[in-house]
Parts: structure tokens; sequence; C-alpha cells
């Protein structure tokens, strides 16, 4: 097994590869390491490029079209056969030179995950730093995970931790929270380099801004309802259906008295709201079959053990 496996994803950052490859081999030279690109449907020299690097040490993964970060980074991880996986940008923005203080970090304090925070960020204010502040913050406050630097994709991580989750859509800016929702506890952070951008094009742009909030609302689901999804749709629908019936309770007797209702808006929302109520709980019910099928059907525990020891005392 390798001691540390490197995991690059890669979409048309062709004039990136062979300086990245270089700075890699520089700064992991006395580690047993191995560097998986994946190349994520890159419409350029990209591929050609990696294989150019003429190192065995460097495995590239091409996936048949671009499936975005997530799913990239997941195909890196799952090739991956190290002690520790790293991740990294293929941009030359992260700096190679920062992994072996990280690894050192993880080894010497049994570390699940040390994470880099970008010290003297090179990106724009406006477009970058500020919205990137912004979305920290709501994610800090919003799931407790104390994290200064969630966009940052230089993060070193122990075997077990990275392979006991899957990332799915965009949740790769979500990765501590999935950690720590499979058990992980020990995370810690680290300054590191931060580079400017020379060559390509970024990938980024603003609408990632309503993909963050939607993926937010679905960390707040996975932490507070995973196992209990019935708390949540439920708790909806019985105050949805309560206040439904009592406003249909309202409008029977203004019937009786003799008023006409037919018609009337708060006759239709009543009726709506009884239905809306019916559906929250039927919703509940199937996302608890759900959830029961998704941990007996890979044989997961609602529990993670931290240690199991003996009572006896020793002297």
């Amino acid at each position: 097994m390798k001691k540390l496996s490197l995991v690059i994803c890669v979409f048309n950052e062709e004039p990136n590869i062979k300086p990245l490859s270089e700075q890699i081999k520089a700064a992991l030279g006395g580690i047993d390491f191995e560097a998986i690109f994946v190349d994520d449907g890159s419409t350029d020299s990209t591929r050609s490029e990696i294989l150019n690097i003429n190192d065995d040490r460097f495995i590239l993964v091409e996936l048949k079209r671009n499936y975005g970060q997530s799913s990239a980074l997941q195909a890196g991880i799952d090739q991956a056969e190290g002690e520790y996986i790293a991740l990294i940008d293929g941009d030359l923005q992260n700096d190679p030179a920062d992994i072996p203080r990280m690894l050192q970090m993880i080894e010497q304090d049994n570390w699940d995950m040390v994470a880099g925070v970008r010290a003297n960020r090179k990106d724009g204010m406006f477009l970058r730093k500020i919205p990137s502040k912004i979305a920290n913050y709501m994610i800090r406050k919003s799931t407790g995970t104390k994290m200064k630097d969630l966009g940052c994709t230089l993060k070193i991580f122990t075997r077990e931790t990275i392979k006991n989750i899957h990332i799915y859509g965009e949740l790769h800016r979500f990765i501590p929270v999935l950690i720590t929702l499979e058990g992980a506890t020990r995370i810690t952070q680290t300054d590191v380099n931060h580079r400017p951008r020379k060559f390509g094009t970024s990938k980024y742009s603003l609408n990632r801004t309503t993909k963050v909030l939607s993926d937010l609302f679905l960390m707040l689901f996975f932490k507070k309802y995973l196992q209990r999804p019935m708390h949540f749709f439920g708790g909806l629908g019985i105050i949805t259906l309560g206040i439904g019936v009592l406003i249909n309770l309202y409008m029977l007797v203004l019937k009786i008295i003799g008023h006409d209702i037919w018609g009337k808006p708060l006759l239709l929302l009543g009726i709506l709201l009884v239905m809306g109520g019916i559906q929250f709980i039927t919703t509940g019910i199937i996302a608890e079959l759900q959830m029961r099928t998704y941990f007996e059907s890979q044989q997961k525990k609602p529990y993670r053990v931290k240690r199991v020891v003996s009572a006896v005392k020793t002297e």
C-alpha cells in the first residue's frame, strides 16, 4: 500500500499539468505516493499532457464525459490505494509543498482530516472572496462545523475517513460535514499557500451560490433528520393538517348558521392545507422506509463506535 494517494480533478487544464506534476515530484520526493489525475471530460489536450508525464506514480482516470467536480473526486477516491488520501486542485492555486507538513500533522496527532485554509487568497474580492466568506459563515452557523475555509480543496484524510463517505451532486464543498456525519471527530485546520491562477480559465461562476444554498438545506436535513425523517415531514404534516381542519370546522359552522361559504378563499385554503398535511405525512412514511433500506441494504449502523475496552482496572 502506498503511503499517500493524491487525487487531482482536472477539466481543460492542459497548460497546468506539466508544472503541477513537476511540483508534486519535487514536494513529495521522499514519500511513497501515487498521483491520480481524474480527467473530467476535458476537450483540450489535458489527457495527452498527463500521459506525457511518463512516470508510473502518476495515474490517469479518464471519465467519459464531464460529470462535475464531486463525481470526479469520487472517481479518484475510489481509485486511491494510499494509507492517506489528499485532495488538491489542478489549477496550480494549491501548493503541493504544503502536503508533507499536513501529512506529518495527520500522522503524528492521529487526525481524521487536516484541512487547508487559504492564507492571503489571490482571488477577486467581489466575485470570489466575499461570496466565499458569506457561504463559509452560513455553513458554519447552520451545521456547527468549525471550518474557516470550506472552499479550499487541499485536504488530507485517513483512508478509512474518506472511504466511508460518498460524494454526490455538488457536495464536494461539504466533505467536512459528510465525514462528521460518518463519525469523524478529530478534524483540524492549517494555513496553506494560495497562488493566483496563471494558466487556463476559472470554472467558478456566481451561479454556484444557489447550488451552495440548496446543498446547505440538504446537509441540514442530513445532519438533523437523516435517521428520523418522519420527525421533519410528520411535524410539518401535523401542523398543516391541524390548521386546515380548524379552518374547515370554522367554515362548517358558518355554513350551519346560514352563511354562503362556496368559493371563499378561506375555504380553499383550508382544503389545500388538509391535502398538504396528508402529503407531508405520507412523504415522511416513505422517507422512513427509504432510510431503513439505506441502512439495511448496505449493512450500515445508525451509530459509530469509538472504541471498546475492558472495564477491568489496571494498577
